[in-house]
């Protein structure tokens, strides 16, 4: 069976854990060369040994323009061009618009919505008929979840995103779509969370999704693989939502 990004290359950012982690491994299961960017020394230690020919594990800040640039020059000088560019990065941070600090909201959006952009501008020379983009939104674009106010704003900037980037891209031949995901067992919720406090919050979204229970970084991988590929030729600055069901019925 032929696989659907035979000789294609592959860019995932924030690829050291998580989704981009299981995107990463996806995408090489499907023939593509991947090339993954994080930033935290520890997990990219560990995902340069997991990741041991899957991909190329580079040191990369998401939100810092003369990073992107240098990363995107190697693409260009290993690679010569990119076929799919999963804008996968981000951060989140909680917090009430009456206490969060200015600088916590400047940091969001310089990783979720700066960097994407940034990422997107370089990417564009090097990537080729036919190709692929997939930005990383989520359901809190959706939602007046209390407490989310930077984070929700920040992934709704990246729906919009999308949409202009497919009007501007689709005379090139490239695509671009976004997926959000909903309640997601990656492992960040424990990241800003105590455990007594991670297993609280993981019981009352458990409660809210149809599904009673939280989706798995294995079902958001193959929704952005069905994104990166031929099989959604006719779908461009389309939203695909993945959260069990928690803000569709």
């Amino acid at each position: 069976m032929n696989k659907k990004l035979e000789g294609k290359v592959a860019l995932v950012t924030g690829g050291t854990t998580g989704i981009g982690l299981a995107t990463a491994r996806l995408l090489h299961a499907e023939g593509a060369q991947v090339i993954v960017t994080g930033r935290n020394p520890s997990t990219l230690a560990a995902a340069r040994a997991s990741l041991r020919g899957v991909a190329e594990v580079l040191s990369s800040d998401s939100g810092d323009g003369a990073e992107i640039a240098a990363l995107f020059a190697h693409i260009k000088h290993q690679h010569g061009g990119l076929d799919v560019l999963f804008l996968n990065a981000g951060i989140v941070r909680d917090g009430l618009i009456a206490t969060m600090g200015e600088a916590e909201f400047d940091e969001v959006f310089r990783i979720n919505v700066k960097g994407p952009w940034l990422a997107l501008k370089a990417a564009i020379p090097l990537l080729r008929r036919g190709g692929a983009v997939v930005l990383n939104a989520s359901i809190n674009a959706h939602l007046g979840m209390a407490g989310t106010s930077a984070y929700a704003a920040s992934k709704a900037a990246l729906r919009s995103l999308a949409r202009t980037a497919a009007a501007e891209l689709a005379e090139r031949g490239i695509r671009v779509n976004a997926v959000s995901p909903g309640p997601t067992d990656s492992g960040i919720i424990n990241k800003i969370r105590t455990p007594e406090a991670a297993a609280a919050v993981r019981s009352a979204l458990e409660a809210r999704i149809p599904q009673h229970r939280l989706g798995s970084i294995d079902e958001i991988a193959r929704v952005v693989l069905f994104l990166a590929c031929d099989d959604s030729s006719f779908m461009t600055g389309e939203e695909v939502v993945v959260d069990g069901g928690m803000t569709r019925v």
